[in-house]
């Protein structure tokens, strides 16, 4: 059975922030890592880190690499609500084992 169309959307979306230079740019990693600490909607979440137009790549890339997660079954927009992935601790024990 093929995807739902809502959830193929959006990992297309996704798709496109997968490339590596998008996991830090702007040097805003951390401060977008740290605003989703608790589930907030995405766009508070942009803003929290920083500039919201450099903060989104960053926050689309950790949505496809696992280390946030979002419902990809409703379309993503600025209140579709943003939490810590099962990758997030994966990333904090890479931080520390270094």
């Amino acid at each position: 059975m093929p995807p739902d169309k809502v959830v193929a959307a959006n990992v297309r979306w996704l798709a496109g922030y997968r490339h590596p230079r998008h996991r830090d740019a702007g040097g805003l990693e951390q401060a977008v890592l740290e605003a989703f600490t608790e589930p907030r909607p995405l766009m508070a979440g942009a803003a929290a880190a920083g500039e919201v137009l450099t903060a989104l790549p960053v926050l689309y890339h950790a949505l496809w690499s696992g280390r946030l997660t979002a419902d990809l079954e409703r379309p993503l927009g600025e209140h579709t609500l943003v939490s810590p992935g099962p990758a997030a601790g994966e990333a904090e024990q890479e931080q520390h084992a270094s």
